[in-house]
């Protein structure tokens, strides 16, 4: 886009208040490409008044404007018209989060484009005035339609369209407005949401329609038919509409081939009770219209098929109707016709409800209801009848016929024909919807039946007033046969002027003659139409004949012929009751009958069209002026003038009410009868008020308004006749005879018609009315017309400008009435008058007043007595609850500040009013989009800077009673400080320094106002109050207030440093307290529980731990919520004092000791425990439970129930517990919280979870994050920069070592668990090379870089993840890590070997890749590496300090042959046939390596046999050796053998010390194969693991004695089991199989041995203490326990 000329723009402030000046949109986007342009974007608005910054000319549109100053603020209004202007602010907001809708989202974006298209045509000026109003209707309903499900405000308007203005409005019509405004779109929003179920919509509309689509009819009919389709009611046995008549012609498609696809039908006028009918059917009938056999030349109506369909689910909408969907309906031949085959044939119909009346649904469904749409109308009017709806209907039904067959020997084939003639023989008929009118209607000939039965009905129409009187019908009855010459004479039956509208059904007489005569119509209208109930049924028969004739016709008593009709006319009526009230004139005689008859009249004769409605009341007013001089007829007449308005009021007639209100104004033109209806209704009042019974009078109140509206247009019409003054209180006076308790008993309160009385008029209602509402209010009755009419005087108050407000009517109005009632009428009347509110002098009666009102104020503001999108509404209440507020602070200040005035409670009650109003939603404009708050400051200004000004200066007004408001102020305060807005912050926070100087002065402290304000904050910041800002300023402002204060300096700078503390820490958890993934939400938990106990805080402390444990429960991390509460238990002794820490969660009811809180924690972190698989805590918790129960307290059922908990052990060894994986995690950058930013922690994995899967879960809350991908430290770069970065890797944890657990042989199960848990060092190995390379042997130069990390506490504790607090590096060269990596091939064969002989059932093929990876190194090379680069003597002699450790990697190597033969010799028992090949190849291999190691490096056997004990995998515990691998000692091995005795069954090879050799070899007599070694100090784990001797910790550290020569070349067996009477005598290190001791040597053999110490002999207590222990929890520890939960132990708090 080519850019014109520059102009320069900016934004400053208009020195004027209001001037117009130039606006400009930007109509293209405009990035700064350098300081001196001026950035834009679509739709941004611009004011040209400096030169601030250049851009394209090109790119804004100039526009013109006003600017407008309220105060400090400035707003550019655009010169255009209201609604344009409100179209360009609801897009601008509409469009900054429809986005964010999925539901509606088409539907707005639809709407939005629609308001651009509407707001082009309003700017056009081009449309005249009434399209313009209907432009602005439609536009507004999409803006309010658009607002509501949005979640926006409500805008009320008024009468044109234009949003009302509250300031011109009294609340009463706002209220109204809002009420109607809602309503309006909730009924819409529920109209769209019910529209796929159609139930809701349908049940809600008082008109509905069936549409019906005919798609295709196929049946074997050969010659023309006729289709009837009607709804049918299975109840009642009739048609309820009229029938859709579809022409088909005989070659299969309709006769008007224009219809083909188009045959759309709609039946209409359908109201809920049609819809609540029990069943509803669709008739669809086959008529043929052809001969009745093949020698017949003429064509006549045959019946040939019926069906018809259930449609009650479709028109209730309990199924879904649709008009592409499908209907089949098959048809079934008629009765009688049995020479007639039939194929299957049937109906394809489409069948949909539809709501609203004929022009509601041609408006919503255009492609479905057009003009070439047949309508079909119901029988009868519909339930609401419309004013304008003009129906001039008659429904004619051919019923049933006898016909006698005369001479003849069969039935005759009777066809009736219909006619509507007049004098001059014309005629007009409709057959049904959908057909053109014709002469005459035809019905069906059923062949040869005496008993005829037709149901056939056809519409009388289109015949006009003036002719009705002289228009008759006449059936001719014909016989149809097969041949023309046989027909028989015609037989005629007419009805005159008075049958025609006849309303029932009768017998008729036919007559014979000639059928020439009939067209004459004076020939037969002398007959007589019906049979007379009087005159007898003649048989048939007989040839009776009546005599007379006329003009050759005689009338016969043969033949019978029934019809019923349906009238259906707003013209026209039958009711003689209401003719007779209407002709009048004609029988005066009978006009008192002809009124009480009037009230037994249906409404629907009355009601029917609005020119009955009017004759009927000019009928009834001309008799009561005509008869003005008596009251024979005025009750009567009164009467009859209720029942009217009482039909204008029921629901069919409801839309008649703008029919009577036209009525009143314009026709109604009785002068007198307002002095006639008057004196009827004080007769009624008089009678009332004596206590007779009064029926009428009920009615009566119900049709007052339009009485009263009768009244006064009389008395008007009246008055501008005569000139004299309009309507006085004379008039009115005769309603204050009924008493109020009369009234009550009515239960029907006087209706306030919006009548414009004069001032004493309204004085003398009031009198009345108050007393009455009084009463009901006070018993709780008739509450919401109660309310209602309340708030229609107040409205009519508040509009008659000739009443100012001091008049009477307010004091009679709350005369009586309750606090909220006076008040509410205050408000409405005075509070935007009255400048200052006037108060009782009684201080007392005044204090009661104040009181109250603060109280109901507060209760309102706290209820939020109206929606939140009533915006107008709230604001303005609350505009009118600050000036009371600030009235009552003057008179709080002027009658209860003295010392002896001053009431405490009082203001208490204003503080707390004050600050619920200052805090309330409604207020917080930082919640609100900017469209709104810049309309809320421009209208009503910022009300919480002005409510929080006077709450100050009343606060600094209290003066030496300021302490008795703290602490209790101290919550209030801080809430209103909390609120963001800095104007209100910056002069309500010195409050706190005022009430800290305060406190301090009087106690030298300020304990009570820091506990209060601690307790407070928390709880505040957690509800979302607070932010950095406040953190800011609290801390600057209170600190420049302290220091101003020398004796406040240092206490306060201490008080300020603990709660900006504490509300850094709330702040961290409040921005993760609501993510999806709590893990840290866990860690701000920590940080705040940890902070409340360093400052002593217990009951803070105690919360927290609960929200800690419910986070670990909630994710299943039942180890860390039993750690949790197990901080809690420690809190807690074993005693019976009371609690006097708050208790949480479930254990506060009936906990009231130390001991049963303390229990009941145990229990359920015992429970915790076993869910989280952490049964060695459990027991622990276990064992102290069982001291308790047994030496304590003796609760013996308690402790069996306890010791139930042995299954704990069992749980131990038989159930399966992965060991988890550990992860450090570093994040790094200033993007993350305080709490993680440039830490690193290490996180405890769950079962089987996966380093990626983890990764996954770790990010996900940081979706910006960066991973790095390198495991070394970053450096400044990244961490410093802006962004976040996250490292992860896994690390292996660092095991303690336990001196409980030495030398000792136990199951692996055991010790995998400590290998995993209670650890707080964590190792991660980094390979890296160093030194020249060697492309063939990677091993001589690498090397690794160890790292550990300890973590603030041991792992699993209360958190899953733990701060590191130091970190180590160090270095292990290619040699030691070589003899790891051998040590763990070793353990590792040694664990698959004990787990196959363990389990004989368990899968090959591991053992297989293990051995075949060894004896076979394809890739790796194994460990002829190693010997290649450590072996050589060039390596030797760099160096020289490494000889110890080649020497221990040799004789690693060469124990590895052993394990190989022992795999191999399971894995050959073990291999299947198809794997045979591949052991075979592995045997030739390992034959090789063997003899190539034993030669070098020597021989090494294991002897193996059954251990007669089965036993499980066992494991030896040992610690960090690899530390120690370059100072061990020199060993060298030379062709001798070495024989050792392994763990039985050991699951990890052995490395730690254990025991020390004999002091010389022996010879076992009982087992001669075993030879034992007698080397000092050597311990077989190190013999096995470092090959070479290893001191033991535990014994004196001293040069051992020289190690003598083996004597005997008999080798030194490993043995793979040992006996039961062995295995007693072995070193109690866990099961670990050692050389024997001396205590072995002397079961084994009869040589010398030192003698076996004995045991230190016990104490009684020691003897007793063992007995009691005696139970599976014997063991008890004799060091202290290493697990994560043992923090520091908390300090006794407060």
């Amino acid at each position: 886009m080519a850019a014109g000329p520059l102009l320069g723009g900016g934004r400053t402030r208009s020195p004027c208040s209001q001037l117009l000046a130039p606006l400009s949109a930007a109509v293209w986007n405009f990035p700064s490409a350098n300081e001196h342009h001026l950035p834009l974007e679509i739709g941004e608005t611009v004011r040209i008044l400096a030169a601030r910054g250049i851009f394209p000319a090109s790119l804004i549109c100039l526009k013109g404007a006003v600017v407008e100053r309220r105060g400090a603020e400035e707003s550019v209004v655009p010169a255009e018209m209201p609604m344009v202007q409100e179209i360009t602010t609801t897009l601008r907001e509409w469009a900054a989060i429809w986005k964010q809708l999925y539901v509606r989202y088409c539907r707005v974006k639809q709407m939005m484009y629609e308001l651009m298209e509407q707001r082009s045509q309003l700017l056009s000026g081009t449309l005249p005035k009434d399209e313009l109003l209907q432009l602005k209707k439609e536009v507004t309903s999409k803006i309010d339609y658009g607002n509501k499900i949005l979640a926006l405000d409500l805008v009320v308007r008024d009468e044109d369209e234009n949003i009302l203005d509250p300031d011109r409005t009294s609340i009463i019509s706002l209220f109204q407005a809002h009420r109607r405004a809602a309503q309006t779109v909730t009924q819409r929003i529920q109209e769209e949401t019910s529209q796929p179920g159609c139930s809701a919509r349908l049940a809600a509309s008082p008109s509905h329609s069936l549409y019906l689509c005919v798609r295709n009819f196929v049946c074997n009919i050969g010659e023309e038919a006729q289709l009837f389709m009607a709804l049918y009611d299975p109840g009642e046995q009739r048609m309820i509409s009229e029938s859709y008549v579809i022409h088909w012609a005989s070659t299969g498609v309709p006769r008007d081939i224009e219809l083909l696809n188009n045959l759309r039908a709609i039946f209409t006028d359908l109201g809920s009770k049609d819809l609540k009918r029990e069943r509803l059917f669709l008739v669809c009938q086959i008529i043929r219209v052809g001969r009745m056999d093949l020698r017949e030349s003429l064509s006549r109506k045959l019946s040939t098929g019926l069906r018809v369909m259930d449609i009650t689910d479709i028109t209730k909408g309990k199924c879904e109707s649709d008009e592409d969907k499908q209907h089949f309906i098959p048809l079934a031949p008629a009765v009688g016709l049995t020479s007639l085959t039939l194929f299957p044939t049937g109906f394809w119909l489409s069948l949909k409800m539809l709501w609203g009346d004929l022009n509601q649904v041609r408006k919503d469904h255009p492609h479905l209801v057009d003009r070439s749409t047949v309508v079909a109308r119901k029988l009868g009017f519909p339930e609401v009848i419309m004013p304008g709806d003009v129906r001039n209907d008659i429904y004619l039904t051919l019923v049933q016929g006898e016909f006698d067959k005369g001479n003849k020997k069969t039935q005759k084939n009777v066809e009736v024909t219909v006619c509507v003639c007049d004098e001059s023989g014309r005629n007009v008929i409709y057959h049904g919807a959908g057909d053109k009118p014709a002469s005459e209607y035809r019905s069906v000939v059923y062949y040869q039946q005496r008993h005829q039965r037709w149901m056939e009905t056809v519409k009388v129409c289109a015949v006009p007033i003036e002719d009705v009187h002289k228009t008759h019908l006449r059936f001719t009855f014909r016989h149809r046969s097969s041949s023309d010459s046989k027909h028989c004479s015609e037989h005629c039956s007419a009805r005159g002027p008075a049958g025609l509208w006849w309303r029932g059904s009768g017998c008729t007489w036919g007559s014979e003659g000639d059928s020439r005569k009939l067209e004459d119509a004076g020939s037969y209208l002398g007959l007589p139409s019906t049979r007379s109930p009087s005159e007898p049924r003649i048989l048939s028969g007989s040839s009776f004949r009546v005599g007379g004739s006329v003009a050759g016709l005689a009338v016969s008593a043969r033949d019978s012929f029934q019809i019923s009709t349906l009238v259906c006319s707003t013209k026209l009526t039958q009711n003689v009751n209401l003719l007779g009230l209407l002709k009048w004139r004609a029988k005066p005689s009978l006009l008192a009958g002809n009124l009480q008859k009037l009230m037994h009249v249906d409404g629907g004769e009355v009601l029917p069209s609005h020119s009955f409605l009017q004759d009927t009341l000019d009928a009834l007013f001309s008799i009561m002026m005509e008869n003005a001089d008596t009251d024979v007829y005025d009750t009567l007449i009164f009467d009859a003038l209720v029942f009217i308005v009482g039909l204008v009021a029921d629901r069919k007639f409801q839309h008649f009410n703008a029919v009577l209100e036209a009525y009143i104004r314009q026709h109604f033109s009785a002068t007198l009868a307002y002095k006639k209806l008057i004196g009827v209704l004080t007769q009624y009042v008089e009678q009332a008020s004596r206590g007779e019974p009064c029926e009428p009078l009920l009615r009566t109140f119900k049709a007052l308004e339009y009485i009263f509206k009768f009244i006064v247009r009389s008395r008007h019409l009246f008055a501008h006749l005569s000139r004299t003054p309009g309507c006085g209180p004379d008039a009115l006076r005769s309603l204050c005879a009924l008493s109020p308790s009369q009234c009550g008993e009515l239960r029907c309160p006087l209706p306030a018609p919006h009548l414009h009385l004069p001032a004493e008029c309204r004085d003398l209602l009031l009198r009345m009315a108050v007393p009455v509402l009084q009463d009901l209010i006070g018993r709780g009755e008739e509450e919401d017309a109660c309310v209602e009419l309340l708030s229609t005087i107040l409205e009519v108050l508040y509009t008659a400008q000739k009443v100012p407000p001091s008049c009477s009517a307010a004091p009679a109005l709350c005369v009586g009435f309750t606090l909220e009632i006076r008040l509410a009428a205050g408000v409405a009347l005075c509070a935007r008058r009255a400048p200052r509110l006037r108060l009782s002098p009684d201080v007392s009666s005044s204090q009661d007043f104040l009181m109250e009102t603060f109280i109901l104020f507060k209760d309102l503001i706290g209820k939020t007595v109206y929606p939140p999108d009533w915006m107008v509404m709230n604001m303005v209440q609350n505009r009118e609850f600050l000036r009371a507020i600030n009235q009552f602070a003057t008179t709080l200040t002027e009658m209860f500040l003295s010392s002896s005035s001053f009431e405490l409670q009082l203001w208490n009650n204003y503080f707390h009013l004050a600050v619920a109003f200052l805090t309330q939603d409604s207020l917080q404009l930082e919640n609100f989009s900017q469209a709104k708050r810049t309309a809320i400051l421009a209208k009503y200004g910022d009300m919480r800077a002005k409510i929080g000004a006077a709450i100050r200066d009343m606060w600094y007004n209290l003066g030496h009673h300021k302490i008795e408001f703290i602490p209790g102020m101290v919550g209030p305060i801080l809430e209103m400080t909390l609120v963001p807005e800095l104007e209100l912050r910056t002069s309500t926070i010195p409050i706190f320094f005022d009430m800290m100087l305060c406190e301090y002065q009087l106690t030298a402290s300020f304990s009570r106002f820091e506990d209060e304000i601690l307790r407070k904050l928390d709880s505040e910041v957690e509800g979302g109050r607070g932010d950095e800002q406040y953190k800011q300023l609290f801390e600057s402002i209170l600190l420049s207030c302290c220091r101003a204060h020398p004796e406040l300096s240092q206490p306060g700078e201490s008080f300020v440093a603990l709660v900006t503390g504490l509300l850094e820490r709330l702040l961290d958890y409040r921005a993760v307290m609501n993510d999806e993934n709590k893990t840290y939400s866990m860690s701000c938990t920590v940080n705040l529980l940890n902070f409340y106990k360093e400052i002593d805080r217990q009951a803070m402390y105690i919360r927290y731990l609960y929200k800690l444990k419910d986070l670990h429960i909630s994710y299943e991390n039942y180890t860390e919520g039993a750690y949790t509460l197990l901080l809690h238990a420690r809190l807690l002794k074993w005693s019976d004092e009371a609690n006097t820490a708050p208790m949480q969660g479930l254990y506060s009811p009936s906990l009231q000791t130390q001991r049963q809180l303390k229990e009941a924690l145990y229990n359920q972190i015992v429970n915790y425990f076993d869910q989280g698989k952490m049964w060695e805590e459990a027991i622990h918790i276990c064992k102290e439970l069982a001291e308790q129960y047994e030496s304590e307290i003796f609760d013996y059922e308690m402790l069996s129930e306890i010791l139930v908990k042995a299954k704990f052990y069992e749980k131990i060894l038989k159930v399966l517990r992965p060991s988890p994986d550990y992860f450090a995690v570093g994040y790094y950058g200033q993007g993350f919280p305080t709490f993680l930013r440039n830490k690193v922690f290490i996180y405890r994995g769950k079962e089987y979870e996966r380093r990626e899967d983890f990764e996954m879960r770790l990010l996900s809350p940081f979706p910006n994050a960066e991973k790095l991908q390198t495991t070394s430290p970053p450096g400044p770069d990244i961490t410093e920069s802006p962004g976040q970065y996250i490292q992860c890797f896994t690390v292996q944890p660092v095991e303690e070592s336990r001196i409980r657990l030495r030398d000792r042989s136990i199951p692996e199960q055991i010790t995998n668990f400590y290998k995993a848990n209670h650890v707080q060092k964590f190792s991660y190995s980094r390979p890296f090379k160093k030194g020249p390379k060697d492309p063939d042997n990677e091993f001589a130069n690498m090397w690794i870089e160890r790292t550990t990390f300890v973590t603030a506490y041991p792992l699993p504790g209360i958190l899953r993840w733990f701060a590191v607090t130091s970190t180590t590096t160090t270095t292990i060269s290619p040699l030691e890590n070589a003899i790891e990596t051998m040590m763990r091939t070793n353990e590792k064969i040694l664990s698959e070997i004990n787990r196959h002989q363990n389990d004989p059932s368990l899968p090959i093929n591991p053992l297989s890749m293990l051995l075949n990876g060894i004896v076979d190194p394809a890739v790796m090379g194994g460990f002829a590496k190693y010997e290649t680069a450590f072996f050589q003597e060039p390596y030797l002699g760099e160096h020289p300090e490494d000889r110890g450790n080649i020497e221990r990697l040799k004789d690693l190597i060469a124990w590895q042959i052993p394990l190989l033969s022992e795999g191999i010799r399971i894995h050959g028992q073990k291999v299947t046939e198809d794997l045979r090949p591949f052991h075979e190849r592995m045997e030739q291999c390992f034959v090789q390596l063997r003899a190539k190691v034993e030669s070098q490096y020597g021989v090494r056997e294991m002897i193996s046999f059954e251990d007669r004990r089965s036993g499980r995998p066992r494991s030896v515990t040992w610690g960090p050796d690899w530390e120690r691998l370059s100072h061990a000692r020199d060993r060298r091995v030379r062709q001798g053998r070495h024989h050792l005795i392994p763990t039985p069954g050991s699951h990890s090879f052995p490395c730690a010390p254990c025991t020390l050799l004999p002091p010389a070899p022996f010879r076992c007599p009982r087992f001669p194969s075993l030879v034992f070694y007698t080397k000092p100090h050597l311990c077989i784990h190190s013999a096995i693991r470092h090959g070479g001797p290893d001191q033991r910790e535990d014994t004196e550290q001293r040069d051992p004695p020289a190690v003598p020569a083996l004597q005997s070349p008999e080798p030194l067996t490993l043995f793979w089991g040992v006996p039961a009477e062995l295995r007693r005598g072995l070193c109690p290190v866990r099961g670990t199989a050692l050389l024997p001791t001396p205590h072995l040597s002397q079961l084994l053999c009869s040589m010398e041995a030192s003698p076996i110490p004995k045991p230190t002999p016990r104490s009684a207590e020691g003897e007793r203490r063992e007995n009691r222990s005696s139970t599976f929890f014997s063991y008890r520890r004799s060091e202290p326990r290493q697990s994560a939960s043992e923090l520091p132990e908390p300090k006794v708090m407060r």
